[in-house]
């Protein structure tokens, strides 16, 4: 059984609800990813922040970025799946939320994210046509 620990991208990190949406950016250049996991202060995931979340949802709309915070862009209900999940259920969580990137809890903590560039590196072709289908031709219509 493949499971979510087996094909996610270690040493994933936490953007802090407070920190401002400029350290933010500076985080994902320093980290190379396009997304962080925003924290509370006890830890615990109350949200994703995607580059494209600070283009679109501050910078685009005139605010400064060096005064809304992660947390300020958090919105909804955080999706996540245990490291111990199989890949059926991580396929299902991003299918059914039409998400792209799902992070990785084991024990409370965050062990990793999976993002498409994962599910390609170890999915089946087959398998990744139907995901890519079901993520990206619902949102469309």
């Amino acid at each position: 059984m493949t499971t979510a620990g087996d094909i996610m991208h270690r040493g994933a990190q936490w953007i802090p609800a407070h920190e401002t949406l400029d350290r933010a950016a500076q985080l994902m250049r320093e980290l190379n990813v396009g997304a962080l996991p925003i924290s509370d202060e006890n830890e615990r995931l109350c949200g994703i922040l995607t580059d494209r979340d600070i283009v679109v949802g501050c910078v685009a709309m005139g605010h400064d970025p060096s005064r809304v915070t992660a947390g300020d862009m958090a919105q909804g209900t955080p999706r996540w799946v245990d490291a111990k999940a199989d890949i059926s259920e991580v396929l299902q969580e991003m299918e059914g939320h039409q998400i792209r990137r799902l992070p990785v809890i084991d024990n409370k903590r965050l062990v990793g994210m999976i993002s498409e560039v994962d599910l390609a590196e170890h999915l089946p072709e087959g398998q990744m046509v139907e995901w890519v289908e079901n993520v990206y031709a619902r949102s469309t219509r």
